[in-house]
């Protein structure tokens, strides 16, 4: 599919003959879906091809994703043995996806692990926690998070390091522990305002490459824009 709107800019972080890193624009499909809105997985199929001057089909192989509304850095696979070896490393948690969010109040302890049942509901697009056990599609989702700051406004700045990979699990994780992220109209509407842009955002990914054996680390900062500007000097620490 090649759309007749502009594509956006994408920055390109890192780039070689077998993986490609790139910080997703924020609100943009990673794949194809409903909407039939431009994806970032054709936009930079679309740029390699226009970059290398490749004939036919160029490939590209979706290793992770990221929510509409998120953004940062992301890789991709240029060749099926990374595809392959990537996606490994993502099964056996070997794949160190870390991420900051902003989040309404302040969890009970400055750091921990959170462990639910997550239930997906394909119909709506949304994700429930549940009871463990008490229904045979639910995943378990795990996170480990830090609490790096908060704010006279009600707001902290949370490090999260993902150790599953399930839809929506952030969001969901953290509204359930009562701290629902800013700007998230689906699982914080309560709290939140129509229009304003959730603050989740993927920081920080490492790796090893798919072929040089070595560990290849990358950092994204998010966008100089409330609520970020809050923690302006925590977030240049990473």
């Amino acid at each position: 599919m090649s759309s007749s709107k502009p594509r956006p800019e994408i920055p390109v972080l890192f780039e070689d003959n077998h993986i490609l890193i790139i910080e997703k624009p924020v609100n943009m499909p990673t794949q194809e879906d409903e909407s039939k809105d431009l994806d970032l997985l054709t936009a930079l199929k679309e740029d390699l091809k226009e970059r290398h001057q490749k004939p036919g089909n160029v490939y590209l192989g979706l290793v992770h994703r990221l929510d509409r509304p998120v953004g940062g850095v992301m890789v991709f696979a240029k060749t099926s043995k990374a595809a392959s070896r990537l996606s490994d490393a993502v099964r056996t948690r070997s794949f160190d996806k870390r991420y900051l969010a902003v989040v309404h109040g302040r969890p009970e302890t400055s750091s921990g692990r959170l462990v639910h049942h997550l239930l997906k509901d394909s119909r709506t697009n949304t994700v429930t926690a549940v009871a463990k056990g008490s229904h045979p599609e639910a995943k378990e989702a795990v996170l480990d998070y830090e609490v790096i700051g908060s704010s006279f406004e009600g707001f902290s700045l949370i490090r999260v390091e993902l150790l599953t990979g399930r839809p929506h699990q952030i969001r969901v994780q953290l509204a359930s522990i009562g701290c629902p992220l800013y700007g998230d109209q689906k699982y914080g509407s309560h709290v939140n305002k129509p229009g304003q842009q959730i603050a989740l955002w993927s920081a920080f990914l490492s790796f090893e490459h798919p072929t040089l054996k070595e560990t290849v680390t990358y950092r994204s900062a998010p966008p100089q824009a409330f609520p970020w500007t809050l923690w302006e000097e925590s977030l240049l620490r990473g």
